[in-house]
């Protein structure tokens, strides 16, 4: 089968429904949409304590070979390119399980003549509740622009599963920071080294490539 990727817009409140139906006019069938807040680096708002606006983070599913144009597509109808109006980015995915149907999603390169060079990574981070914060501060002294924080839950189960030596409970912060390829090494060592991820239940960092990113200013 074709390759299939994800793609992410991070939004204002109230406009993942705009998201969502100009989706629709390049192939997308279907969205997730969770709420989330993101940071905004202004030393007057930071004084005035409103540095943070409430976003809506969507996620897309879509094939390959209708990625681009609907990335490309829904950045022009929400004018991603002015400030403040939100981000768009996409992941390969490397399996999917659609309806119980597993399958793999490599994408064809046979017939691509230029191989895309990576400029942006996605370095996610889950915490605690209420540890989200102190991550984006270490993160915008090593250089980041600005965060999403989404709220998250873990499984809940009376026995609380592991995952990298992580117990999965309710209550978690997942912060997303889109960064430059050369930027990410500092970015996710000042987070290492403010987490102290090699203790046990501290937090876990993870870094996928971007394949296309539109509305980074």
């Amino acid at each position: 089968m074709s390759g299939i990727e994800l793609i992410c817009c991070v939004v204002n409140k109230g406009e993942a429904s705009k998201v969502m139906r100009y989706a629709k006019k390049y192939g997308v069938k279907g969205a997730n949409v969770s709420l989330g807040r993101g940071t905004i680096q202004n030393r007057i708002l930071e004084f005035l304590q409103i540095n943070e606006t409430r976003k809506e983070f969507v996620s897309m599913i879509v094939e390959s070979n209708l990625a681009d144009e609907a990335i490309q597509g829904i950045s022009k109808d929400m004018a991603f390119a002015k400030p403040n109006h939100g981000i768009a980015f996409s992941h390969s995915l490397a399996e999917i399980i659609i309806n119980g149907d597993r399958k793999c999603c490599e994408k064809d390169t046979t017939n691509t003549s230029e191989v895309k060079k990576t400029m942006y990574n996605a370095i996610y981070v889950i915490v605690e509740k209420g540890n989200a914060e102190d991550v984006v501060e270490a993160a915008t002294k090593a250089g980041a622009r600005g965060a999403t924080i989404l709220n998250a839950r873990g499984s809940g189960i009376e026995n609380a599963q592991k995952f990298f030596a992580l117990e999965i409970e309710p209550e978690k912060e997942k912060i997303l920071i889109i960064a430059k390829v050369e930027q990410k090494n500092q970015i996710v060592e000042a987070i290492n080294t403010h987490l102290e991820v090699e203790t046990p239940g501290s937090g876990i960092v993870y870094v996928l490539e971007v394949n296309e990113a539109y509305g980074l200013q």
